[in-house]
């Protein structure tokens, strides 16, 4: 499978190609100034790696969390080239991500991120299948109730979580592989349809 993805969730965003067995990746400083060159990032981006838009079949496109005009700016973008190059387009979100290498290893996956100073948790079963909705949750909550669940958390934003959080007894801190996205994608558990920001108060 040949793809791009994009990835504008956090401050630092980042652009992924798989293609013919190789794979390029390139960190962007996604801030509001930088969403209008998000199209030219992507240009250069195949330009540095002498690839062309033919050498990819699908993008998948992160939905979220994340700040608004990044998620906006990019899920524009991401369709507006499926469109006009004919590519398959999936959007993603960062909790199922999260849970990807755990696929049928552990019963239950708790899935935490934290959002503008808030906790947020969604649980997937052993098949990464939702079996919740997005619920958000105090420290203290996260302590006392998921103490001993399995939860998991992505490496890049560990620095912006509590300590007490940190020391939960069953919990895994995985680094967010762009390369999983192809898994999820042919177990059907990312959206084709409806691409939209999943946004949190």
């Amino acid at each position: 499978m040949n793809f791009l993805s994009i990835d504008c969730s956090t401050d630092i965003g980042s652009l992924f190609i798989k293609t013919k067995n190789k794979t390029f990746s390139k960190i962007l400083q996604s801030d509001k100034s930088n969403n209008d060159l998000l199209m030219k990032q992507i240009l250069d981006f195949f330009k540095e790696n002498n690839l062309k838009f033919d050498d990819i079949s699908k993008i998948f496109v992160n939905q979220g969390p994340g700040n608004f005009s990044g998620l906006r700016g990019s899920l524009a973008i991401a369709k507006g080239v499926s469109l006009s190059k004919n590519l398959n387009l999936f959007g993603y979100n960062t909790f199922i991500w999260s849970c990807a290498k755990f696929f049928n290893k552990k019963d239950s996956i708790f899935s935490l991120i934290k959002f503008r100073e808030k906790y947020f948790i969604k649980k997937f079963d052993k098949n990464l299948k939702s079996t919740s909705k997005i619920e958000e949750v105090t420290v203290d909550e996260i302590i006392n109730k998921y103490d001993n669940k399995f939860n998991v958390i992505p490496k890049n934003v560990i620095k912006y979580f509590d300590e007490k959080i940190l020391k939960l007894n069953n919990l895994s801190i995985v680094d967010l592989d762009h390369n999983e996205l192809e898994f999820l994608q042919l177990k059907g558990l990312l959206d084709e349809e409806l691409i939209k920001p999943l946004y949190l108060s």
